[in-house]
């Protein structure tokens, strides 16, 4: 048996559990997981409130890979989960993409390692995806897309030849028209349109700092 070592015991972490314990994930049936790679401090904040059948293993600095060890990143900040993600290359361990079973990825698409994918993304043909790559349910990277590492990519879709450097926090429902190129460090809030392409280290926003008021209605 492959044993899966999950690095992060928060939200990310108990719903990858769920995908492998709760709802019978076949992509990799020989997959189990061995425990979870965290801090004493998150003990009772994450550990015991999701409940998780298998332990902590220990932290980031004092657990040592074994040989049949895989490990999937499940921390949402982009800049620390890289972090953890370059000790553990140190290390060198053996990471393992998360594909849940409901996702429809077509052949002639081609996917790096680390990635978590979530059930209902669908990747296109020609589409390239590099590393630790997080896409939640229902995101979409059309046909020969370009995205590279450490993207967080919530529900979004990437239409046709468009392109995603590294680091970028995509927020849910945002959408990369056609042949646009986004860089890397990015963040683009939830909702928005992305019509033009966009260098490195940007907020993409609509509506920044103004109050937004909730009119009652006429009874």
């Amino acid at each position: 048996m492959k044993q899966l070592v999950i690095v992060g015991s928060g939200a990310l972490a108990a719903e990858i559990t769920s995908f492998i314990e709760d709802e019978n994930y076949t992509t990799d049936p020989e997959l189990e997981i061995k425990g979870y790679i965290d801090f004493d401090y998150n003990k009772d904040r994450y550990w015991k409130h999701y409940d998780y059948s298998k332990p902590i293993l220990g932290d980031i600095y004092s657990y040592n890979p074994a040989e049949d060890d895989y490990f999937t990143v499940c921390i949402g900040d982009l800049k620390f989960r890289m972090e953890m993600i370059n000790i553990l290359r140190q290390k060198q361990a053996n990471f393992i993409n998360i594909i849940h079973p409901k996702a429809v990825i077509y052949k002639k698409s081609i996917i790096g390692l680390g990635n978590i994918i979530y059930p209902h993304c669908s990747i296109y043909p020609k589409a390239k995806i590099s590393d630790f790559n997080i896409m939640t349910e229902f995101a979409i990277i059309g046909h020969d897309c370009n995205v590279g590492s450490n993207n967080f990519i919530g529900g979004d879709g990437l239409m046709g030849h468009a392109a995603l450097g590294d680091s970028n926090f995509l927020g849910v429902r945002s959408v990369v028209l056609p042949n646009v190129k986004v860089g890397s460090n990015n963040i683009i809030q939830a909702g928005m349109i992305v019509d033009k392409s966009v260098k490195d280290n940007t907020t993409v926003f609509y509506r920044y700092k103004e109050q937004v008021l909730a009119i009652p209605k006429v009874q």
